[in-house]
C-alpha cells in the first residue's frame, strides 16, 4: 500500500500547521502507522522558510509531549496538490490562497482542518503569533481534536481496505 501523505498549512509554516503536523505525526507513530502515513506542513508565504517553528509552538508542544524541533518552514506549491492526498488549511484565508493554486481536478484534496472536527463551535484555527501563551495551547487543544477527526477519516475510507 502506498503512503498516504498530509500536509498542514498555514500562512507563515511557524505556528499552527508545525504543530498539526508534530501533533498528527505523533497520534500517527502511537497508532503504529507510521509505515502507512506520513506528514509535512507549509506556509503560503515565504517570509520564514528554513525556519524553526516559533519558540511558543515549540515549548507548547514539549509541554505536551510533541517535539516539532526537527521542522523547518517551507512555502506551499501547486506540484503539493499531486504529492499529497490531503491538504489542510488552518483558516478560509489560507483555504482561498490554496485553492487558487491548486490544479484543476485536484480540489477534493483540500480541506479545512476544523471540518475533522465537527463538534468544535469554531471553523479556524486561530493565528496565534501576536498573542501570548494561552493562545498557543488553544491552538494546540483544537489542532488535537482536528487531527483525531482526520486520523478516524482516513483510517476508515482508506486504511480499511
Amino acid at each position: 500500500m502506498q503512503k498516504i501523505k498530509v500536509l498542514f498549512v498555514c500562512m507563515g509554516n511557524i505556528c499552527r500547521s508545525p504543530t498539526a503536523q508534530g501533533v498528527f505525526r505523533a497520534m500517527v507513530a502511537r497508532e503504529g502507522l507510521t509505515d502507512l502515513i506520513s506528514t509535512d506542513s507549509a506556509g503560503t508565504i515565504a517570509y520564514h522558510v528554513g525556519s524553526k517553528p516559533d519558540r511558543r509552538a515549540r515549548e507548547t508542544a514539549l509541554k505536551r509531549d510533541v517535539d516539532l524541533s526537527d521542522l523547518r518552514a517551507r512555502v506551499v506549491s501547486s506540484n503539493d496538490f499531486e504529492r499529497f492526498e490531503y491538504v489542510i488549511a488552518m483558516d478560509s484565508s489560507n483555504y482561498d490562497d490554496l485553492l487558487e493554486l491548486c490544479p484543476s481536478g485536484r480540489e477534493d484534496r483540500l480541506h479545512l482542518f476544523l471540518d475533522f472536527a465537527p463538534q468544535q463551535q469554531v471553523r479556524e484555527v486561530p493565528d496565534p503569533y501576536y498573542g501570548g501563551a494561552a493562545g498557543f495551547d488553544r491552538v494546540f487543544d483544537l489542532v488535537e481534536e482536528a487531527s483525531q477527526g482526520l486520523l478516524k477519516q482516513i483510517q476508515d475510507t482508506q486504511l480499511s481496505c
